[in-house]
């Protein structure tokens, strides 16, 4: 298969070779159809000079001006026309009959043929009563005009033919002139055509080659690099964009899978550590209890420092128990039952069980349907209002939260404004990260966790923050037209 820059190569050069035939084609036809036009009007100037001078005859004459008359009228006369015209001239009745030629007597037929009745007609029947016959033999073309000859009167007299052969030679030399220096003006300029074609076709496809050579280097597992190239071609430059943007369509593809490794690694590990928690928890609680309860009570300090060893060795169970619980949800979710329900009510009840005055809920609408898991979206709210709680520092004056359902589109957008310190910059892109957390305690599992509900139910979670200002994160969840 022939390549791009030969294609483009080839396409120009065809096109320089078909521009030459065409014009001189082009140029044949004009100058045979100014020959044509030249001989038909040369004919016509001879017809009306010779015309002209028959009329002077007949003006002169001293015999009758009678059909049967012009015999005897041009006897003489019709070589002398002929010489000073230099053109053969035969005269005919209106029947069509030869009454007198300019031929030499030897050159005559004895019986010389009449006018073909369909050129008779013709010339009766057209408006100038004039038609010219075109013939060729042996290969040279001779035209023979036939017209009335009328009297003083406008009455025909008889019927005046002219022959007259075509001499195109000096139209052949010039266009023969013509043509070669055509060919040679176009010779040079294939030679010029030849090196501009393969300087184009390099030129175009140099950026293509760009961009096949990037292409080929394209991969998932690395970092590729963007086309900066400003290509002459909008068609090449749209396409260098789509590159680019293709770039950065793997970049973020990387990223997610990136991520979706990094989560699969934690469920794992959650798993893992999870059985490996609770399998000695159960009996090391029971134990203790048990301890607890047999140890002699006869000595009141052993006693005392007992009861705070069981305690403090309960509690460190219970906090490693939480841990063990926090991996376990992270690792695998509950099932979703999805329900068909209002979330502006579940929103309101969700967010009864806080007791903080400065929570405020707000609502567009009493009722916005969504069919969605009652206690995935219960635990949605609470981990974000908890998180909007714990952003806002305990001495900080006018503490504002304000939790919003709203309709747009298809849409139930639920969004958790706070007025806290805020994210910093450098955290930002880490936020939905597994184990990432800016507060002093817990595992940093809470937004993970609630970023794949959303996005299990179709939905997005995004957040916009200012540092030192606050935070507003917004769930978008798809609803059901009622």
């Amino acid at each position: 298969m022939l390549s791009l820059r030969i294609r483009i190569f080839l396409s120009m050069i065809v096109l320089i070779v078909m521009a030459s035939v065409l014009l001189a084609s082009i140029s044949i036809f004009q100058f045979k159809n100014e020959a044509k036009e030249y001989h038909q009007e040369r004919l016509e100037r001879k017809e009306n000079a010779v015309k002209e001078h028959i009329y002077y005859v007949l003006s002169t004459t001293t015999y009758p001006l009678t059909s049967g008359n012009l015999d005897l009228i041009f006897k003489d006369k019709i070589h002398e026309l002929a010489q000073i015209h230099n053109i053969e001239i035969n005269i005919y009745s209106l029947d069509g009959k030869l009454l007198k030629s300019s031929k030499e007597s030897f050159s005559v037929d004895k019986v010389a043929p009449p006018i073909p009745k369909y050129i008779l007609k013709l010339v009766r029947s057209s408006i100038e009563k004039r038609y010219v016959d075109i013939k060729t033999i042996d290969g040279i073309k001779s035209l023979s005009s036939y017209s009335q000859i009328k009297d003083d009167k406008f009455k025909p007299l008889g019927i005046l033919n002219l022959l007259y052969i075509e001499d195109d030679e000096f139209y052949k030399n010039e266009l023969n002139s013509f043509l070669i220096s055509l060919g040679q003006v176009y010779s040079f300029m294939l030679i010029v055509a030849f090196a501009l074609a393969y300087f184009l076709s390099t030129y175009i496809t140099k950026s293509l080659k760009t961009i096949s050579d990037k292409l080929s280097e394209t991969s998932l597992n690395q970092k590729n690099e963007k086309i900066v190239l400003e290509a002459s071609s909008k068609e090449i430059n749209l396409l260098i964009k789509a590159y680019n943007g293709m770039v950065d369509e793997l970049e973020k593809s990387a990223i997610k899978l990136a991520q979706s490794e990094r989560e699969e690694a934690w469920r794992e590990m959650a798993k893992q550590v999870a059985h490996e928690i609770k399998n000695p928890l159960t009996p090391m609680r029971l134990t203790v209890q048990s301890f607890q309860r047999k140890f002699d009570p006869n000595d009141p300090n052993v006693k005392q420092k007992m009861n705070d060893y069981s305690e403090t060795l309960i509690q460190q169970i219970d906090t490693m128990s939480a841990v063990a619980s926090a991996f376990s949800n992270f690792a695998s979710m509950p099932a979703q039952q999805n329900e068909t329900l209002n979330v502006v009510e579940v929103v309101e009840l969700a967010m009864d069980i806080f007791n903080e005055e400065y929570i405020e809920f707000q609502s567009d609408s009493p009722e916005i349907i969504s069919k969605i898991d009652r206690t995935q979206l219960i635990r949605i709210i609470t981990n974000l209002a908890k998180n909007a709680i714990q952003s806002i520092p305990e001495q900080q004056e006018n503490k504002s939260i304000i939790v919003s359902v709203k309709k747009e589109l298809n849409n139930v957008l639920i969004t958790v404004a706070d007025n806290g310190i805020g994210i910093q910059p450098k955290d930002i892109d880490r936020i939905f990260e597994p184990k990432f957390t800016t507060k002093s305690s817990g595992m940093g599992l809470g937004l993970g966790i609630i970023k794949n509900i959303i996005e299990n139910y179709k939905g997005t979670i995004t957040f916009e923050t200012e540092f030192g200002k606050g935070t507003t994160f917004i769930v978008s969840l798809p609803i059901i037209n009622t």
